[in-house]
């Protein structure tokens, strides 16, 4: 029988952690937090208590009940306990409110906390237990308690002062905010061009390219230059070479993780952080919520001599990296392989890449410097001041690119050139240069732009970016852009042609774009509860989390600072004019009926409305928004060609009419009450046959799902999950050992009386959620 019950939070972790521990030992998981803040407190008012010192009411999770059912058995059955979840402040706040349930003293259980799932660091880290760390607790509380409050109190003003408001938080409002800035940012931007010279030349049989640093602001100009070069000579005026050096970054923090994965493998943060959380947790990587950027002397002995052995002694340098900021709640090191010469560790793609990405950053870190030969020749036209330049280099040495960063696009290797040696024109071109508005935010650039500003922190940037998305107040971009026109002036063989070509600007694929929702939101929070989004105050807030962690402010006083001006504008809130937010916009008069049609926000988000709700004869009619337009800039005839639908495109083989619309999740057919999508179709201009080939496509698909139909409505279905039974109103499932084709008509209303309804599945789901 094991004397010593350790608790972690995760089973993969306690699989791992128990390979290393002898017999003597049982690892048990908690499998997450076990408590969250109640809905209510005993006495049916708020779980949390403000005007009595922040008393906070948990209850277990209901999912949670049965494990810890278990953990009490092995309570008792051991001689002693061991708290091993992770060493954060959600780690330590798991361990307190395993103390609260199991009945176990924080002040005497033993705490261990390890960076890294090893035998080495397990050994160690139980010669050296510690107590529950209550100012980490209180830190984790502090900012658990605040969320609440302003979850509940602020996004209860948000649905009932915003159109289609759902929720607002205190850290996603300030990353909404950034997004919307942006956006308008590129909306104001004002575009511009110029005209960029490139040219050709030729060097003992080697072609090579030049650029002309000035820039041409008219066509004209431009073309009046490659004029000047018809007939000119062209020298070598210059040879400029010099050595240059590039160095590696630091091992990654969780950040810097984040902002790699999504712009070398297209990772989101989400996804990044749940692939490596399983390499930790298979004891992989070390500890992956961290803004450390330190490696332990272990470490580095490691890499040295992996280095060594497999590049050379000349590829390794040691480097010492210091972390910027002092986060109490996180982990003392950087994320790196537990062991470097560990080349596959998981069978996983996803995690594969990841683990390979972490251990190519780590070894570059510990790797010289690649050296590089910059070369710059500069190239004079006899018939203009103006000079050509060409730009080369050459890598010398790679150092740590052999490992890392190694395949970006290096710069021409330019032939051997000398001064005076006069040079060939192949050919020039002038070409038309758009300046670029602010690019979107990656989910990579935002985390970076949160940390700069010092919003959030490694645990909560990942939340931060999948809560936003979640809410509907901001989408992963889809458009490739649209084509613009390019002016192109090409001299070859003495002469100059005019060119116009294609190129795509505007694309927003993979960027986070605000939704109209989410501009509204911002715009409101701004304008009534500034403090919310202000980046300063943000920052400010989680600078009072570590002091709190750190032990240098009270918990209380920290909440209490918060709440008292928060509750003010609450208070405030009251007044707020609901029409005042997201005000409709007059586009024009419709032309047929003299009525004003009008662009505005619904609960749905944006809308065209044809009429006013004061008729009291005639109700307004309403159509969703033309694709790609705003309320801010839809047009009168975009507008009018909308209230072109619901469109009758013709009839069915038995007579039905199909009606094409757009709907809230896009353009559908409609025939009697069967919708079918039409994406990518647009309604206006589907065809009969496009039509009637979409709905023999969902009437087929419709009657493959069928599996029983008893006549009075009660019908056997395949579902997304497996086989069900339906009445229309209520689903049952079907006992997994009973055949869904074997079913009667007596068992599926049996089945069906004992479902619970509808609105209790949604309780169960909600209290399962919270």
């Amino acid at each position: 029988m094991p004397k010593h019950l350790v608790i972690v939070e995760s089973p993969a972790k306690a699989k791992t952690i128990e390979k290393y521990l002898g017999s003597d030992f049982k690892v048990l998981s908690s499998v997450g937090h076990i408590r969250s803040i109640a809905k209510k407190n005993k006495d049916g008012g708020d779980a949390v208590e403000i005007a009595n010192g922040f008393k906070t009411t948990y209850e277990i999770d209901p999912d949670k009940k049965k494990i810890i059912t278990e953990l009490k058995k092995a309570v008792k059955a051991a001689d002693d306990v061991w708290l091993a979840t992770d060493e954060d402040r959600e780690g330590e706040a798991i361990a307190w409110h395993l103390c609260e349930v199991l009945k176990l003293d924080p002040s005497k259980t033993k705490r261990i906390v390890f960076h890294e799932i090893t035998k080495g660091a397990i050994d160690e880290a139980i010669k050296n237990p510690r107590t529950v760390d209550m100012d980490l607790v209180q830190a984790q509380q502090a900012r658990q308690i605040l969320d609440r409050i302003v979850g509940f109190d602020l996004s209860d003003v948000v649905r009932k002062k915003v159109p289609g408001g759902i929720s607002a938080g205190r850290v996603q409002s300030p990353g909404v905010r950034l997004l919307v800035e942006r956006e308008r940012e590129i909306e104001a931007f004002e575009s511009s061009f110029k005209f960029r010279i490139t040219a050709e030349f030729e060097a003992q049989g080697e072609t090579f390219r030049a650029e002309l640093p000035k820039r041409f602001d008219t066509e004209e100009e431009a073309r009046t230059f490659l004029e000047s070069l018809l007939g000119a000579t062209f020298t070598v005026g210059d040879v400029k070479k010099s050595p240059a050096t590039r160095n590696p970054s630091a091992p990654f923090t969780t950040s810097t993780l984040q902002q790699d994965a999504n712009s070398k493998l297209g990772f989101s943060a989400k996804a990044t952080m749940s692939t490596a959380q399983r390499l930790y947790q298979e004891g992989k990587i070390t500890y992956m919520r961290t803004d450390s950027v330190n490696l332990s002397g272990q470490a580095l002995a490691q890499m040295s001599d992996y280095i060594k052995t497999t590049f050379g002694n000349e590829y390794h340098q040691v480097r010492k990296f210091k972390t910027k900021g002092s986060g109490a709640q996180e982990a003392h090191e950087a994320i790196r392989p537990t062991d470097v010469g560990v080349e596959q560790a998981s069978s996983d793609e996803y995690g594969q890449k990841l683990y390979d990405l972490i251990r190519r950053r780590t070894l570059a870190s510990q790797m010289a410097p690649a050296k590089l030969e910059k070369t710059t020749v500069t190239i004079t036209i006899s018939t203009s001041k103006e000079v050509f330049e060409a730009k080369g280099e050459v890598i010398v040495f790679d150092g740590f690119l052999r490992v890392y960063g190694g395949n970006k696009k290096e710069a021409d290797i330019l032939p051997a050139v000398s001064a005076n040696d006069t040079l060939s024109m192949q050919s020039a071109q002038a070409k038309q240069l758009f300046a670029k508005p602010p690019a979107r935010y990656t989910e990579g650039s935002l985390v970076k732009k949160l940390e700069e500003l010092g919003i959030g922190r490694p645990s909560t940037y990942a939340t931060i970016i999948n809560t936003i998305q979640v809410r509907g107040y901001a989408v992963k971009g889809e458009s490739e852009g649209v084509p613009r026109d390019i002016v192109t002036l090409n001299l070859e063989n003495n002469q100059i042609n005019r060119e116009i070509i294609q190129e795509k600007t505007g694309s927003d694929k993979g960027k986070l774009v605000p939704t109209a929702s989410g501009q509204v939101m911002s715009d409101f929070l701004g304008n009534h509860f500034n403090p919310i989004v202000d980046y300063g105050f943000t920052a400010n807030v989680e600078e009072e989390f570590d002091d709190i962690a750190e032990g240098k402010l009270q918990r209380n006083k920290m909440l209490q600072d918060f709440y008292t001006p928060f509750q003010e504008l609450i208070e405030k809130s009251g007044g707020i004019d609901r029409s005042t937010v997201a005000q409709a916009r007059e586009i024009g008069i419709d032309p047929k009926t003299g009525k004003p049609v009008l662009a505005r926000f619904g609960r749905f988000g944006p809308m065209l409305q044809l009429g006013t709700t004061d008729d009291k004869e005639n109700k307004p009619q309403f159509a969703p928004m033309p694709s790609g337009a705003k309320i801010e800039t839809v047009t009168l005839e975009q507008a009018l060609h909308a209230f072109q639908l619901p469109r009758i495109v013709g009839q069915t083989d038995d007579g039905q009419d199909i009606k094409a619309n757009i709907g809230r999740f896009g353009p559908y057919i409609q025939i009697g009450k069967l919708f079918v999508s039409i994406k990518p179709l647009d309604p206006h201009t589907i065809t009969l046959e496009e039509a009637k080939e979409l709905y023999a496509a969902k009437l087929q698909a419709e009657a493959e799902k069928n599996i029983a139909d008893f006549g009075d409505g009660i019908k056997v279905l395949k579902g997304r999950y497996g086989p069900y039974i339906t009445d229309g109103k209520k689903n049952a499932k079907i006992p997994k050992d009973t055949e869904p084709t074997s079913v009667t008509h007596d068992q599926a209303k049996k089945l069906l009386a004992e479902a619970p309804s509808a609105k209790k599945r949604f309780a169960k789901r909600k209290t399962a959620k919270k």
